[in-house]
């Protein structure tokens, strides 16, 4: 009867999918649900016909499967309301919904500029008077898991008045991930106190020290790169730092960032601090104290 195809982030296409089959008079929660090893012609074979009482239907979910083309077929031709679940589908198989059905997109935001703005929206959707900062907070705390910061806007609506971030962080109770790249913004910024609690937070979350100075070793030699660039071309865009270096437009950014306050002279001894810390940490050093003197090496 109908084939409707959801896609972008899950939480938000499967919130989608139960809010359209409400509107046709199905619930969800009602239907059959098959995923997994259960999306096959036999499995759902007997569901897809109609009841005795009219249009029946079925959710199938596509996470980790790769439906041929033959079952593809077989949930179109389907006499009963067919709801696919299906995040990021491939072009032929998004060109096949769009023909033979309907497709429902659904945001996917994963950058948290992009998360935080989907938080304000939700917040106000709710009437929830959530101020950006305590929105940022989020994003930075759960990331692109929306399900999960759909559960503490909930939480917050049992809240009355403003909602800022240091009210917001006492509900959640959980601390931001430590980034590495603000980590070293900070240092060579000279804000050493602010880099030393990124650290920290990195290595709370159980990063290996070790993997977290050759994420340092990496990033300053990005840093050390961008600098030679602005060197020899003057002012430098996040675009064409990602495309003269070969990297992605997003570690770009950060190394300028960096970049722009640092010398070359500057650079070769925060290089030579690199250095002195990589071998203090393989002579036996406490790894969370040389990584702490490095911070305070760089911020000077």
């Amino acid at each position: 009867m109908a084939l409707l195809a959801f896609t972008g982030n899950r939480f938000l296409a499967d919130e989608t999918l139960r809010e359209t089959l409400e509107a046709r008079g199905l619930n969800a929660r009602d239907l059959p649900r098959f995923s997994g090893d259960d999306v096959n012609a036999d499995t759902l074979g007997p569901h897809l016909a109609p009841s005795l009482f009219g249009d029946g239907g079925v959710v199938v979910d596509f996470e980790g499967v790769k439906p041929d083309k033959a079952f593809l077929e077989l949930l179109v031709a389907a006499p009963v309301t067919v709801a696919v679940l299906d995040e990021a589908p491939p072009a032929t198989r998004l060109k096949l919904y769009e023909k033979s059905g309907e497709v429902f997109a659904s945001a996917a935001p994963s950058k948290p500029g992009d998360v935080t703005g989907w938080v304000v929206t939700r917040a106000k959707k709710m009437k929830l008077p959530l101020e950006k900062d305590a929105a940022s907070y989020l994003a930075e705390v759960f990331g692109s898991d929306l399900a999960a910061i759909a559960g503490e806007l909930h939480k917050l609506e049992l809240l009355g008045g403003p909602l800022d971030r240091q009210r917001v962080q006492g509900v959640v109770g959980r601390e931001p991930p430590g980034d590495s790249f603000a980590m070293l913004g900070a240092a060579t910024a000279g804000r050493p106190g602010e880099a030393v609690l990124q650290l920290r937070r990195l290595l709370a979350s159980g990063e290996d020290p070790f993997r977290l100075l050759g994420a340092v070793v990496w990033q300053y030699s990005l840093i050390a790169r961008t600098v030679g660039l602005i060197q020899q071309e003057g002012r430098v865009n996040d675009t064409v730092a990602a495309q003269r270096l070969g990297i992605k437009p997003f570690p770009a950014k950060k190394a300028l960032e960096v970049a722009r306050r640092l010398s070359e002279k500057r650079i070769q001894g925060h290089l030579s601090a690199i250095l002195e810390a990589d071998l203090a940490m393989k002579r036996g050093l406490d790894p969370q104290v040389a990584l702490e003197r490095l911070l305070v090496q760089l911020s000077v």
